[in-house]
């Protein structure tokens, strides 16, 4: 995951969630971001720009105070790349320029709490403690005139949502994208394709089949049968309790497609139980090849692909070799 987030540009980031300047412009007019608010920010810009170390380091003092932050606070290089990235938030926030390169910025930023998996509720409070210091701020600084700082508050608010949105959603994008990419190693790691020959695999299943997971075994197989240009492939279903309509229907097409491909598979290790689910699903039984046992499968497949196991002495100087 820290590897992917690394080499994930900003701009391709920007890509793979979908913000295209039309969608940038509506999550502005979402926020209530008008034309109007640009005075109200430009009033806030030297004041804003003249606190932005003290701000930024307001943020991350914060940050310190949580367990959750400790992988981004407690690593030097990064808290220093976090620290440059914030002051140069609070800057371009009172610049008045909010399109795809202000985006950007703002995901580089929601990328590195991604890559050190910064909490987003610790995030959220410290987003919320940082907008209370400028509020404080602001309130003194235009304390003889409160209707004009309460104006600017409000439009610098509407580009703090807008970049609040942002993040937050940088950072469950993550997530979501870390969490398939682990549930796709395991169905891998749960469904191997292990050659034991030339031109012989083996396929051993263990678990439940989904209709998702029965797709990745057949996507599986016909690549490892073109890569390996495989005769016979032996699909053993002894770790297999049951088996739904759906699924045997699956295994069947797969059998069918391998059969196409110019690759036998033979099924072994039915339990009686699915032997009887199968029967009473009507699936027809004749379209498998089926063997009792993995042993029994594999010796017909070496069978069908021609090898001949010879015996070695007890007093033989190596192991005998399978010969064809």
């Amino acid at each position: 995951m820290v590897e992917q987030i690394q080499q994930t540009t900003p701009r391709a980031l920007m890509q793979e969630m979908g913000l295209t300047d039309a969608v940038i412009e509506r999550r502005k007019q979402i926020v209530g971001f008008e034309s109007a608010d640009l005075a109200c920010i430009i009033a806030l810009r030297e004041f804003v720009t003249e606190h932005a170390d003290e701000y930024m380091s307001s943020f991350f003092a914060h940050l310190a105070n949580f367990e959750e932050a400790r992988p981004l606070v407690a690593n030097r290089s990064t808290l220093e790349k976090a620290r440059q990235l914030k002051r140069e938030h609070l800057v371009a926030m009172v610049q008045g320029e909010y399109g795809a390169r202000y985006v950007e910025q703002r995901l580089e930023l929601g990328a590195l709490y991604a890559r050190v998996g910064l909490d987003t509720r610790v995030f959220l409070g410290a987003f919320a403690h940082l907008l209370k210091q400028i509020s404080g701020g602001v309130m003194r600084r235009f304390e003889r005139s409160p209707a004009e700082a309460h104006d600017n508050l409000m439009s610098l608010n509407k580009v703090a949502f807008f970049d609040l949105g942002l993040i937050t959603d940088l950072l469950v994008f993550e997530r979501e994208r870390t969490i398939r990419q682990q549930q796709e190693a395991i169905r891998e790691l749960s469904t191997p394709v292990l050659q034991i020959r030339e031109r012989l695999l083996l396929l051993p299943i263990i678990g439940v089949i989904d209709t998702h997971r029965a797709r990745l075994i057949t996507d599986g197989l016909l690549r490892a049968i073109r890569a390996n240009r495989a005769k016979v492939v032996v699909m053993d279903v002894t770790g297999v309790a049951t088996i739904d309509s759906r699924v045997a229907n699956h295994l069947m097409q797969t059998v069918t497609a391998a059969r196409l491909m110019g690759a036998l598979v033979i099924v072994t290790g039915l339990s009686s139980e699915v032997a009887q689910s199968l029967v009473a699903l009507g699936i027809e039984l004749t379209k498998f090849n089926t063997v009792g046992d993995l042993q029994g499968g594999l010796d017909e497949a070496e069978r069908i692909l021609g090898y001949r196991v010879v015996p070695v002495p007890s007093n033989a100087g190596s192991p005998a070799q399978p010969v064809g």
